[in-house]
């Protein structure tokens, strides 16, 4: 029996990898809706007359995993200052740091390889037609080169209003900072912060023949201009005084303005100051932002036009004035296109669940920004009809979980970074769906509905409490220790609850602090539900191959479940869920990896159940990160069908391979 079930899932595998074509985006399919105009994880955008209709298009390029390239979303023309854009269009393949200057009223798009001395190259007749068309400038950064230089930004301006274009470069140095685990037991980074240094090459020749001289780096009062990182360098006469001054981005979230109190040919910079808006700093959503200065909304101001990590784009709108010595900018507002595929920010984790209570599977998720969000299904059946997202809230406020300055263990570069993972069930057994979650922390939390089953309301987060016998548990890197009743585990993994054991009570089953699958009991305690420490009860059988087992980064032969083996940074990112994937009647796990990996539940034996490795369920890669499973059954034949969220932010659907055999028998 066991042979004949094992030789059923070699062939279900087989089948799901002949449909992996049906793994495609999740779309609205809700004509007339409008969302945040988005690509993937990280938008660079280049605004340009693409269509040559007399309007600013976007052009926004996104350099990663799964929604790598360079896409045209057309401005219908409709208003100035915030128009509608039409869906996004692929013109091209993802460009590397690509800034766009613009030189007597066109555009010109140089870009930079991530590598160290990445040399600078100049994009040449790309518009209405695509950017294959290249020349090298023949320049690099050498100074700092050494210094793992990650921004390699260049853009072409008059420096100092000679008639010449001279050569800027913006630099994001890394070296001081290093990578990871760095903090003292006080949470006291104990390495330096990211530099962001902006470079001149100034041209002493002519435009037809440039000749230039090696790069100046730029000062304000005889100090470096340095800002947090990916410095995103705009020249601009931001002040109208007739001199170009400076405004930088950073790898965080906001904009630093150098004034230039020195003339047009001999610049001289005051120290850089944040801008700010009401006496809040003008800052992003996220982070990784990628500010592009030019006049947006033709009022005769300098705005920015700014990409975000989550792949949105915004207008950060030029006030007119100034405030505290700094151009007066007003917060960002972020540009609506036509929905098209769904999307929740970047990294998206979702979980199918009838939140509203009305009969349909809706979708909560979080995501890299830390928030959570819910994804309304509208009906439609097999084939939905999705609102936009909206971000749930606890307590009056939107939920978004992040770092701050030392609660990523990569450091605090990764300020506003909150990773949500978010499971769905009733915690506390009062009838009504509660959200448990885990993020960057890797503190496990859950917000009690105190609304009704079909209007949801959520309390403020608390610690999901566990009764440890010592000391409680945390990964050994971290430097604060948790509460005495806290659970604490490693970052961005799913607290998968389940009952696991069909005693009636929700257990959890989720990674531990050392990376191993391990079930979280609940228990009665007279009136109390309590949820004991972990038991590592489930093994890993060999799989089809080594490869494919190891492709999970767990342990290869009959040994404990290990999702996670990686240390500090590399730890954690585990994302699950258990579902009776090949209806067999026993739960298997799917687990992230390059799409989603099928982890078949082989049986149980002395209180320990094997899975083994099936492989992924598809060929299409989605992540360079990772992804998140979840499974719906939208089209109600009692077969789960899989949901995956990817890098992009995007959710693509894949019917499970049942269905095919059903309809071959």
């Amino acid at each position: 029996m066991r042979l004949q079930r094992s030789f059923a899932s070699i062939a279900m595998l087989a089948l799901a990898c002949t449909q992996a074509a049906a793994l495609e985006p999740l779309r609205h399919n809700n004509p007339g809706l409008t969302v945040d105009l988005g690509v993937g994880l990280w938008a660079w955008p280049l605004p340009m007359d693409w269509d040559g209709d007399g309007d600013l298009d976007l052009i926004v390029s996104c350099p990663d995993t799964p929604y790598n390239g360079t896409y045209f979303f057309e401005n219908l023309g409709d208003e100035a200052r915030l128009p509608l854009f039409r869906a996004g269009q692929r013109v091209g393949a993802g460009l590397q740091n690509a800034q766009v200057s613009y030189v007597d009223g066109a555009p010109r798009v140089l870009t930079g390889r991530k590598a160290q001395r990445g040399a600078c190259v100049e994009l040449l007749n790309f518009l209405g037609k695509g950017f294959d068309e290249t020349r090298g400038l023949g320049l690099s950064l050498v100074d700092g080169a050494e210094d793992r230089v990650r921004a390699n930004q260049w853009k072409y301006v008059d420096f100092d209003g000679d008639g010449v274009l001279d050569l800027v470069h913006g630099a994001g140095l890394w070296g001081d900072y290093g990578w990871d685990n760095a903090y003292d037991d006080k949470g006291e980074w104990r390495r330096g912060p990211l530099h962001g240094y902006v470079y001149v090459f100034r041209n002493h020749g002519s435009n037809a023949r440039p000749v230039y001289d090696p790069p100046l780096r730029l000062q304000a009062r005889d100090q470096d201009i340095d800002v947090y990182g990916m410095p995103s360098p705009n020249f601009a006469d931001f002040d109208g005084d007739g001199d170009l001054d400076l405004l930088c981005g950073e790898f965080l979230d906001g904009f630093t303005y150098f004034h230039n109190a020195g003339t047009r040919a001999q610049p001289a910079y005051e120290p850089g100051v944040y801008l700010t808006d009401a006496g809040r700093k003008v800052a992003m959503h996220v982070q990784m932002i990628t500010p592009t200065a030019l006049d947006w909304d033709h009022d005769g101001d300098v705005d920015l036009v700014c990409g975000d990590e989550d792949g949105r784009v915004a207008l950060v709108e030029n006030a007119g004035g100034f405030r505290s010595g700094a151009p007066a900018f007003r917060q960002p507002v972020y540009f609506q296109q036509q929905a098209d595929e769904v999307k929740f920010g970047a990294l998206v984790t979702p979980f199918a669940v009838d939140w509203d209570a009305d009969g349909d599977e809706d979708l909560i998720c979080g995501n890299t920004s830390g928030n959570i969000g819910f994804i309304e299904n509208l009906g439609g059946g097999r084939v939905p009809r999705w609102a936009a997202p909206a971000l749930l809230e606890a307590g009056g406020k939107p939920i978004h979980i992040q770092a701050g300055p030392r609660g990523s263990i990569q450091g605090p570069c990764e300020a506003k970074w909150g990773y949500t993972v978010v499971n769905v069930a009733d915690w506390d057994h009062d009838g009504l769906h509660d959200l448990v979650v885990n993020s960057i922390w890797g503190k496990v939390v859950w917000f009690r509905n105190i609304g009704s089953r079909s209007s949801p309301r959520l309390a403020q987060a608390q610690p999901v409490a566990i009764g440890w016998p010592d000391a409680p548990a945390k990964p050994a890197w971290n430097w604060w220790d948790p509460a005495p009743d806290e659970l604490v585990t490693q970052w961005r993994t799913t607290p998968c609850v389940v009952d696991w054991n069909r005693d009636g009570l929700n257990d959890l089953v989720m990674l531990d602090h050392e990376g191993y699958l391990a079930f979280f009991e609940r228990a009665k305690q007279g009136d109390q539900l309590v949820l004991t420490p972990g038991k590592r009860v489930f093994k890993s059988g060999p799989g089809p191959d080594a490869q494919a087992a190891s492709s999970l980064g767990g342990e290869n032969g009959a040994g404990l479940l290990r999702l996670s083996s990686g240390q500090a940074g590399a730890s954690g990112r585990r994302k699950f869920c258990l579902v009776d994937w090949d209806g067999d009647g026993d739960l298997d796990l799917l687990v992230n990896s390059a799409n989603i990996n099928f982890l078949e539940n082989t049986g149980a034996q002395g209180g320990m159940t094997t899975f083994e490795d099936r492989g992924p369920l598809g060929d299409r890669k989605l992540a360079g990160h990772t992804t998140c499973p979840t499974t719906v059954d939208w089209d109600r034949d009692g077969v789960p069908d899989l949901l995956a969220g990817a890098e992009d932010g995007r959710l693509y659907y894949l019917a499970n391979p049942r269905k095919a055999e059903r309809a071959e028998q």
